[in-house]
């Protein structure tokens, strides 16, 4: 009921709405409504109230709030449900919870900060305020062999998501970052559940660094970068965060649909892997070579120095040169 009151603020404008049509539309007592106007408020609403006139919603705080985030998205899967967190362990673990729960293919875990993100290898991953941490549950119908690809899937939609949104132009590096000029801005945690050939489920986390303190995030994390530090302003995080949904939508369907070639084509449009000499480390052993392709599945075609080729579908690429 609290988001239904929002919703009236929100589509008045600039407008004040009175208690008593607020209380008309939605079945509702006057201290009802003002209960959930001094909610709203607590929450970092900036609601103003004139006798006689009613309420206007003034400000909405910069969080993530699912009726936020819900407001003009245009998914039809992605998105369905969303559940916010101020602070969680990782929204990878919570989003497997839910999705062992029977939860929805299309539910969003978006927190404000993580207390224990991770990356791949079990690496750390520092989430600070500012950032989106965002974790997506799917359930394709596809084998195991291919949920590689859907790493793919979700890098070339958060570089076109970026692109639109602040006009930036991001790079993807093998298997799963996502670079600006130099700096790891995202990556991408892509966890399954499934059987010899059956997924059950796919979780697609991603971690960007939006807004948050680049000089306090370069402490934590060497090398790292954010959005705001490039585009010299703050980025809208909740347009940033539908136009996500909206394009791992849009790739996801297309992939489970045509298959993976067109966003193959996006990936390689898209990378600052590909044509450049790389030193791939694979547990305790180094391979050298020039990155020549990428494969239907996800795994990199690696040709060395000999000439031999071989393909790698995990480990930790070095791209030479690259600062």
């Amino acid at each position: 009921m609290r988001q239904k009151v929002l919703s009236l603020l929100s589509s008045a404008g600039k407008e004040y709405v009175s208690g008593e049509k607020i209380s008309l539309a939605l079945g509702i007592s006057r201290t009802a409504v003002w209960k959930h106007i001094e909610a709203l408020r607590s929450e970092g609403y900036v609601i103003h109230s004139v006798p006689k006139r009613g309420y206007k919603l003034v400000s909405v705080p910069d969080v993530l709030y699912p009726a936020e985030v819900s407001q003009g998205l245009g998914t039809r899967v992605l998105g369905c449900k969303i559940r916010h967190y101020h602070r969680v362990d990782s929204t990878n673990n919570a989003a497997k919870k839910l999705a062992e729960e029977g939860a929805p293919e299309g539910t969003v875990v978006i927190a404000e900060q993580q207390t224990k993100g991770r990356g791949r290898m079990n690496r750390s991953w520092h989430s600070p305020a500012g950032g989106i941490w965002m974790s997506v549950i799917l359930r394709p119908d596809v084998p195991p062999h291919k949920v590689q690809g859907i790493t793919l899937v979700a890098a070339v939609a958060v570089v076109n998501a970026i692109k639109k949104v602040t006009g930036l132009v991001p790079l993807i590096k093998w298997p799963n970052d996502i670079f600006l000029e130099g700096k790891k801005i995202c990556g991408i945690l892509t966890e399954m559940k499934g059987e010899v050939d059956q997924v059950n489920y796919i979780i697609i986390g991603i971690g960007l660094n939006v807004n948050s303190d680049f000089r306090q995030l370069e402490k934590e994390a060497s090398g790292a970068g954010t959005l705001a530090m490039y585009l010299g302003k703050n980025v809208d995080r909740k347009s940033l965060v539908r136009e996500m949904l909206s394009q791992l939508e849009a790739n996801y369907f297309h992939y489970c649909r045509e298959g993976i070639s067109s966003i193959l084509n996006q990936w390689r449009q898209n990378n600052l892997t590909l044509g450049r000499n790389v030193v791939l480390k694979m547990g305790e052993k180094y391979f050298a070579g020039v990155a020549e392709d990428i494969t239907p599945e996800g795994g990199l075609l690696l040709r060395d120095h000999q000439g031999c080729t071989k393909v790698f579908y995990s480990g930790e690429v070095t791209v030479t040169g690259m600062t």
